[in-house]
């Protein structure tokens, strides 16, 4: 995978943030292990989505009525995650690193990588949601040679990365968005100056 998942991942569109995060080493995890992680990694990417998304669309149908059901269900759904998990010991949040990320790997600094080849899981936690971490399993690969690591991800469900890749595109499509809105304001016109 090395060369084709560099290319992979460079070829996407990817959230580039500092998020709280970190890298471990770690045994390539089982079937039955891996098949937890993806149902969880599922249900953060629906809490996540639904706690960041905007109520800019506004529908007077019952599809508005049953998309409001459905975030609701969803921010549910994460408080019941987040008393589960505080019922457990927990270490307080990983510091902020430089990640960039999307379903087929991540790019982070080198400090505290492991050498190449060497299997990994990478944990993420979203400001929407920091009490759930998306965890995702992968191995350090080459990638780029300015001081980051790439990990290319691994063993993740095709439902998982579709959520990670509509996730990566909304936040992409917002900071779009964003971008244009604050270049409008202070634009002033055409650009041409007076000319009659």
């Amino acid at each position: 995978m090395s060369d084709d998942g560099w290319k992979a991942f460079s070829e996407r569109v990817a959230w580039d943030a500092r998020f709280h995060a970190t890298c471990e080493t770690r045994e390539r995890p089982d079937p039955s292990e891996l098949a937890l992680v993806n149902d969880r990694n599922a249900s953060v990417l629906v809490a996540v989505s639904a706690l960041m998304e905007r109520r800019s669309e506004t529908s007077e149908d019952d599809g508005a009525l049953s998309q409001e059901i459905v975030r609701l269900d969803a921010k549910l759904n994460v408080l019941m995650e987040i008393v589960n998990r505080l019922l457990l010991p927990q270490a307080g949040l990983p510091p902020r690193i430089p990640v960039r990320f999307n379903a087929h790997g991540a790019v982070l600094p080198w400090d505290g990588l492991p050498p190449v080849g060497q299997a990994v899981v990478l944990r993420l936690h979203f400001d929407a949601c920091r009490a759930l971490p998306l965890e995702l399993p992968g191995v350090r690969l080459p990638g780029p040679s300015d001081g980051r690591g790439f990990i290319g991800f691994e063993g993740l469900t095709e439902a998982t990365r579709d959520g990670i890749e509509r996730l990566v595109f909304r936040q992409h499509r917002r900071q779009v968005a964003e971008a244009r809105a604050q270049a409008r304001p202070g634009d002033g016109g055409d650009g041409r100056g007076d000319v009659p």
